[in-house]
């Protein structure tokens, strides 16, 4: 076994594993610790599930302090170089408003999608892939408002504040908020996770990060910010491993995997149509920074495309009546 395997797998066992007597602890109103009802999705042994990509304490702690380190040093050696002043004045509104704005999305699937689903999760290997993700989220959330003080003393006159206004009131991002709250209120902790990292994230995730930001900013002087969505990226990439492997297992079961397929597909019937919406409304920003770096038309088409390549992989269709 890996060091992974020695100090996740049976940590937390269950009444299907050396649980004879059953839970030892459970809620006030007689519900276990755990349950496999608190979601729609089953599976004939939970515990076959391994993260792809091994995080347990020891390798979290490393790749966080190493992400910390690495904005530290691009923010200390722009602030040496004074690069921020070089910035085209209508990209450092767009960081103003849309790019800061964006902190506020990943703090609520952070903590109130991620947080939450893994303690319902049914083993301690699922319990941790899910675990690092809303670590990731609410870093990359955190991150995104220490730049918007550190951009607020290196910029004269740069609004650190008008990004809580334009999430709460401007109606490019009323699409993205409804989604993230629809998302928070779902109690079944793995359609959380399928319809934020399968769904969400390809089709309105990375299209403001890669597809808008990475795009757009260093054209218009700006190699710092990159730096913080490109992390971000990465950080989706490894998440999205992990889920490809969960949902995969899933569907593969012998015993349940139909039964899996049908009620994913309900799941990408109900959320395609809000992130894809989402995505839509998201349109006007493209046009706001001075150089037309990309056609928010492509740019959504490469998020499409990025979207039916995950369900693909899966050996999902997407549901006849619904539109991308």
């Amino acid at each position: 076994a890996s060091v992974y395997e020695d100090v996740t797998v049976d940590v937390q066992p269950d009444p299907k594993r050396y649980l004879l007597q059953g839970w030892l602890y459970a809620f006030a109103d007689g519900v276990a610790g755990f349950s496999e009802t608190w979601t729609k999705v089953k599976s004939s042994d939970w515990h076959v599930f391994r993260d792809p990509n091994e995080q347990w304490h020891r390798t979290i702690y490393i790749r966080e302090a190493n992400t910390v380190r690495q904005i530290q040093q691009t923010l200390a050696m722009a602030k040496s170089q004074n690069v921020f002043t070089t910035w085209d004045t209508s990209w450092v509104k767009c960081v103003e408003k849309h790019v800061s704005a964006w902190m506020h999305p990943e703090y609520g699937l952070g903590m109130q999608v991620f947080v939450p689903a893994q303690r319902d999760a049914m083993t301690n290997m699922i319990n941790n892939a899910i675990c690092v993700n809303g670590m990731d989220k609410l870093r990359f959330s955190q991150d995104l408002a220490l730049y918007n003080l550190a951009l607020s003393e290196q910029i004269p006159n740069f609004n650190g504040t008008v990004h809580k206004e334009t999430w709460l009131n401007d109606p490019v991002w009323f699409g993205v908020r409804e989604n993230v709250e629809r998302l928070t209120a779902t109690p079944d902790w793995a359609e959380q996770i399928f319809a934020t990292n399968i769904i969400f994230e390809p089709l309105c995730g990375e299209l403001f990060r890669s597809q808008f930001v990475m795009q757009f900013a260093a054209p218009h002087g700006d190699f710092v910010t990159p730096v913080l969505f490109g992390i971000a990226e990465y950080d989706y990439e490894h998440n999205l491993a992990y889920t490809r492997d969960l949902f995969k297992m899933l569907i593969d079961d012998d015993e349940y995997g139909e039964e899996n397929k049908r009620v994913m597909g309900e799941w990408l019937s109900h959320w395609v149509p809000y992130s894809s919406a989402a995505a839509r409304q998201l349109q006007p920003i493209w046009s706001q920074p001075k150089l037309k770096v990309l056609r928010f038309e492509d740019a959504y088409e490469r998020a499409r495309h990025r979207f039916t390549s995950i369900l693909s992989n899966l050996g999902l269709e997407l549901p006849k009546e619904v539109q991308l």
